[in-house]
């Protein structure tokens, strides 16, 4: 599951997504607990096409919780998203999001050792996760706090994705959406929300070795192909 990736750049937000990138600047790359732009409806009456763009802190921080509960929260399962305690709230008020990157990373096990794989569109297009969001009153310094999380699905079995995380444990995908479907997920009724939860297709997807800074690793690209 995704705990640090690189979000879409102010201009990419226009480009691929139609809307204006926030006021405030953001990391280049967001881990649990940064603050990072997301896509929702602008207000409760919207149609298709409105989309607008706020910067919300990567993990789910519901109105009980203290913001430190996002490094924990940063991504909700499918499977038991609508009954955990941090995250029902959000998803019975269909507070559904799009989260823009340009891409994502994963720890590959093949060498023994855990290598650092970065994950994008082979295309070079960013990439719109579909995600949900919470509203807190008081973030703890006085000021609104909105934050989110990325929903995830099984991924045993995907070209790609089962690739990554320890031998044995359960792999898991973000639910990756096609742009073509960006307004019907933040639209989406709650009883019809399963039908985006499906694998993205393997070969449109492509994963480079990135080490951090200082670190070697074997130079491989892995494509879903």
């Amino acid at each position: 599951m995704c705990a640090n990736y690189i979000p879409s750049t102010r201009d990419q937000l226009q480009q691929f997504f139609g809307v204006a990138a926030p006021d405030s600047d953001y990391p280049e790359e967001a881990f649990p607990g940064y603050m990072a732009p997301m896509i929702r409806l602008p207000h409760d009456d919207a149609v298709p096409g409105d989309r607008a763009c706020a910067l919300g802190m990567f993990g789910m921080v519901p109105g009980w919780a203290d913001p430190k509960l996002a490094r924990q929260t940063y991504n909700a399962r499918t499977e038991t998203v609508a009954g955990k305690p941090s995250y029902r709230h959000a998803y019975a008020s269909r507070h559904f999001c799009v989260i823009p990157l340009r891409s994502f990373f994963e720890p590959n096990y093949a060498s023994g050792k855990p290598v650092r794989y970065e994950i994008a569109n082979a295309d070079g297009s960013p990439l719109g996760v579909a995600g949900i969001w919470e509203y807190k009153r008081d973030g703890g310094n006085g000021l609104p706090l909105l934050s989110f999380s990325m929903l995830t699905i099984n991924a045993d079995g995907h070209p790609m994705m089962q690739r990554f995380h320890k031998p044995g444990d359960e792999k898991r995908m973000m639910v990756i959406l096609d742009p073509g479907r960006y307004d019907a997920w933040l639209h989406c009724p709650l009883d019809e929300a399963h039908r985006f939860f499906v694998r993205y297709p393997a070969e449109r997807l492509v994963a480079r070795a990135a080490p951090r800074p200082g670190k070697k690793s074997p130079q491989q690209t892995l494509s879903g192909l």
